[in-house]
């Protein structure tokens, strides 16, 4: 059976984009402006946090038939929500101590006009997200760059680690329709599902084999 999948107007995307930031709680939907030009999102305008600005972008890379997002959005923290880079610095710390999936003592927290930089070594791709979505959390942080590095202890060939994805997705989605694609530290997961939580449980389960440092999901869902 062939499944066609309807190419969506960027006047369509633009609608829903707006629609899904307005129905997200953590995005401030009257500051944010979209166009959409060929299938890809461009946000512009204001927020009061890079947490806002976070959600923003994944409200956006929600929406169906987006093919990328460009973020113009301005971090503009209010005075009560000013920190020195020193306060960030001890805060970013300790929250990485804090979470039991991240091993602090091996990351390095650098702190500049509200930037954070994070370097390290982890052995899990899904460490090196939690790292970056513990900080990017934080009070006074304008932006968070996330240089740490993926080694696991001792890799597999690609071929293993699709042949063990595979199963891992068949086992938690239900569904044989996902195609897997394994190079080096990436993959690439395509296929048709028919529901959100299967898509997003295929890059969740994606991104806790060991070594992976990106994950490409280009599922499609439809009923």
């Amino acid at each position: 059976m062939t499944t066609t999948t309807a190419v969506r107007t960027d006047q369509e995307i633009q609608r829903d984009v707006l629609a899904e930031l307005d129905w997200d709680a953590q995005t401030q939907p009257t500051e944010i402006g979209v166009t959409v030009a060929d299938g890809v999102v461009t946000l512009t305008g204001q927020v009061d946090s890079y947490a806002r600005r976070w959600a923003a972008e994944r409200c956006a890379h929600r929406v169906r038939g987006v093919r990328a997002v460009a973020s113009d959005l301005e971090v503009r923290l209010p005075a009560a929500e000013e920190r020195t880079d020193a306060d960030i610095a001890i805060a970013a710390s300790r929250a990485l101590e804090w979470d039991s999936f991240v091993p602090a003592d091996r990351l390095d927290v650098t702190v500049a006009n509200g930037w954070v930089m994070l370097r390290g070594e982890v052995e899990y791709g899904f460490q090196r997200r939690t790292a970056e979505r513990e900080l990017r959390r934080l009070r006074g942080v304008r932006g968070v760059t996330n240089l740490i590095e993926v080694r696991p202890p001792a890799p597999s060939s690609d071929e293993q680690n699709r042949r063990d994805l595979q199963r891992v997705l068949l086992r938690r989605t239900g569904t044989a329709r996902i195609r897997v694609g394994v190079t080096g530290d990436t993959v690439v997961l395509d296929g048709v599902v028919r529901s959100w939580w299967q898509r997003e449980e295929a890059e969740r389960a994606a991104w806790t084999m060991p070594g992976v440092r990106e994950v490409h999901d280009r599922i499609v869902v439809a009923a």
